[in-house]
């Protein structure tokens, strides 16, 4: 079971199939791209809570834990079709292998759950209140102890960092593809994730202070993004060849149209550049970043993904 899990994020190389129409296969990047983004709302809900910002009535971190619920669940779906044994997904709850991503994962995405739903008791939605009217009573012991409300926030950042690093590393661990092979992907998918998260949550935040503060602090995952990817590619290229033709798919290959247009240019160099003009006030703030942000996140793992698949350790003909 376990090793068909694992099996999910790797096909067989086929120098004859063609590159760019892989990334039709949309369950894992899908899956990847919303357990990260959930990741990066988990961070900010928890830090929200944690500094104290719950007691403003237009929190977002009292919007985020049901919409992450929502996503997270539509993002492990995405994961369930991709399994080709559906029905024994089970058994990854029978056992704990220490040594095994997926397994890490398993259980983490369980318990994402309850944080999440540990922050919604905070201040129920009014929807819920008509379901459940004794939420309010809930609600009302857990907020006579602030101390407690702190330590959901912390939870909620620690599982929200486990989470979106775990997405990175179940392809990382997988040696067999060039491309995944590098411990900075992990790092390169939770900062992605976070950026994505503060761009969706700036779309709907009603608190103008943290719109404000996340879009700044979006800049700032934008800005650590590009590093880490030149980081990525300096260490490729300085590497086997192997890792070397693994890197020119995406820089110069079948891959480097998306990866430059979509990826760099409208996923991260141009909506940083609006968001900059946006928070030092010299352009008003409108949707147009964050959603470039978010599409180029998603573009992102379809590029990662497929481009992974496509690479190989032996007889490589990645031109």
């Amino acid at each position: 079971m376990m090793n068909d899990l694992l099996e999910l994020t790797t096909t067989r190389h086929n120098p004859h199939v063609d590159p760019i129409m892989a990334m039709w296969e949309w369950q894992i990047p899908v899956y990847l791209f919303l357990g990260g983004m959930v990741a990066g709302m988990m961070i900010i809900a928890g830090y929200f809570l944690f500094s104290g910002r719950h007691k403003e009535s237009n929190c977002a971190c009292f919007s985020i834990p049901t919409i992450s619920i929502v996503l997270l669940s539509l993002g492990m779906f995405a994961l369930f079709l991709d399994l080709s044994h559906k029905l024994y997904v089970w058994r990854l709850y029978t056992t704990f292998q220490f040594k095994s991503p997926m397994s890490w994962g398993a259980w983490i995405l369980i318990l994402v759950y309850p944080a999440l739903i540990a922050n919604i008791l905070i201040r129920p939605s009014a929807w819920m209140l008509k379901i459940y009217p004794k939420l309010t009573e809930y609600a009302g012991r857990l907020n006579q102890h602030p101390f407690l409300i702190k330590n959901i926030g912390i939870l909620n950042m620690i599982l929200g960092l486990m989470l979106g690093a775990y997405t990175g590393v179940l392809l990382s661990s997988m040696g067999s593809r060039p491309l995944w092979n590098t411990s900075l992907l992990w790092v390169l998918f939770l900062v992605s994730g976070l950026s994505a998260a503060a761009a969706f949550v700036h779309l709907f935040a009603k608190n103008k202070a943290e719109s404000e503060l996340l879009a700044k602090a979006d800049n700032g995952f934008l800005v650590i993004e590009l590093f880490v990817l030149v980081m990525i590619f300096l260490g490729f290229l300085s590497s086997a060849r192997p890792h070397i033709e693994a890197a020119q798919l995406l820089l110069t290959g079948a891959y480097a149209p998306v990866f430059w247009v979509f990826v760099i240019g409208l996923g991260i160099v141009i909506p940083l550049i609006i968001q900059l003009l946006a928070v030092n006030h010299k352009i008003r703030h409108t949707a147009i970043a964050p959603i470039m942000v978010i599409v180029g996140g998603l573009i992102l793992r379809f590029v990662i993904v497929s481009a992974g698949q496509y690479s190989h350790w032996f007889n490589a003909h990645f031109h």
